[in-house]
């Protein structure tokens, strides 16, 4: 993820507050694994976001930077928050989080985020059209002998 993707939102209905406007998903094998890693301090800012689902714990192994941590559970009710996790941590397991949000460092803070608020995610519904598109594509293709038409 070194280019970071912005494919949603994540809004802390409790406090009426946006906790990321640029929040990017990593629901797979590869995405989870990767991370924050790559992405550089600057594009990782006010505003932006890492939502990892599935997810019951993170680690800030080779990043250069502190994020805070909102662990999620199934309900999207905040059942953690660690602040200002520094570079080269671990942050603890929570076997009830289903999901984790990465944010830049003091937001939790800034926007009041507490155990027990409702976090609403939103994802754009572009991602879901390109993904149709693109299986579409592949239908196409082989369908023609492996050549794709726009």
């Amino acid at each position: 993820m070194a280019v970071f993707s912005s494919q949603g939102q994540a809004f802390n209905q409790t406090r009426q507050a946006f906790l990321a406007t640029a929040l990017a998903v990593a629901d797979t094998h590869w995405t989870r694994l990767r991370g924050l890693l790559g992405v550089s301090s600057s594009a990782f800012r006010n505003g932006t976001g890492l939502w990892i689902v599935p997810c019951h714990g993170v680690h800030t192994l080779g990043m250069g930077f502190p994020i805070d941590v909102v662990y999620l559970n199934d309900a999207m009710t905040v059942i953690h928050i660690q602040d200002d996790l520094q570079p080269w941590r671990f942050a603890p397991v929570r076997s009830q989080a289903s999901s984790v949000l990465e944010l830049p460092c003091r937001t939790a803070a800034e926007t009041r985020t507490a155990v027990g608020d409702k976090i609403q995610i939103t994802i754009e519904k572009q991602e879901k059209n390109t993904i149709e598109k693109q299986k579409k594509n592949s239908v196409e293709k082989k369908k023609n002998g492996g050549v794709a038409h726009a």
